[in-house]
């Protein structure tokens, strides 16, 4: 579990706990019901930031996907002035929300960019929602990342530093409470993926680079 899971929920399973204590001394239908919201709500907060292990492929030319969730955007579009190819993944509250790295390399910028919280299931939400933005750059090229927040997700949390080395697959960081990532390629990548598909950070491989195989 991520540990800032813990100051969100234990407070929560210690209400619960509390709440009982008191239906336990003067039973009320009023009391059990809180107890009971607090303790549902608990499990909710604390599932939330699991961060289980994950078995990152071995593939040379693999791309892994940096969250978990599902995909609802493949698109050709420019950006900085140059053409790449973007992949869109929608994070429900009930996904893990650790995001991982998809290439091993160097992060060579990181830029937070303020904006809206729109739903971040729909498209605007990869040009007008607040969001961080960081480049990976290795043996297989150079990927950009986009921690999107939602109408939910209002914490976007980095880990990392430009200059960091990372392992394909290295938690990177994590948005709070439903969100978006967006992962932008080189045209040469081959997607393995398509809309619809659910993917889980660091183990699905998104696709493949040009790099490793040609």
């Amino acid at each position: 579990m991520v540990k800032d899971g813990y100051g969100y929920g234990l407070p929560l399973v210690l209400i619960a706990g509390g709440l009982v204590g008191f239906w336990l001394h003067r039973p009320s239908v009023f009391l059990l019901a809180a107890a009971i919201f607090f303790a549902i709500l608990s499990f909710l907060v604390l599932n939330f930031f699991r961060d289980p292990e994950r078995a990152v492929p071995a593939e040379p030319n693999a791309l892994v996907s940096p969250a978990d969730g599902l995909v609802v955007q493949l698109v050709e579009e420019e950006y900085e002035g140059r053409p790449v190819r973007r992949l869109s993944i929608f994070m429900s509250p009930l996904d893990v929300h650790v995001n991982r790295v998809p290439i091993a390399g160097r992060i060579t910028a990181i830029n937070y960019k303020k904006g809206l919280f729109r739903v971040a299931s729909l498209d605007v939400a990869s040009l007008e929602n607040e969001q961080n933005v960081f480049t990976v750059e290795g043996e297989q090229g150079l990927v950009v990342v986009k921690q999107i927040a939602g109408v939910l997700a209002r914490r976007i949390v980095f880990w990392k530093r430009i200059g960091d080395s990372l392992a394909r697959g290295e938690r990177v960081g994590m948005i709070k409470f439903g969100s978006r990532v967006d992962v932008l390629v080189a045209p040469t990548v081959e997607w393995r993926v398509k809309v619809g598909d659910r993917v889980r950070a660091g183990s699905s491989i998104l696709g493949t680079t040009a790099s490793q195989t040609g």
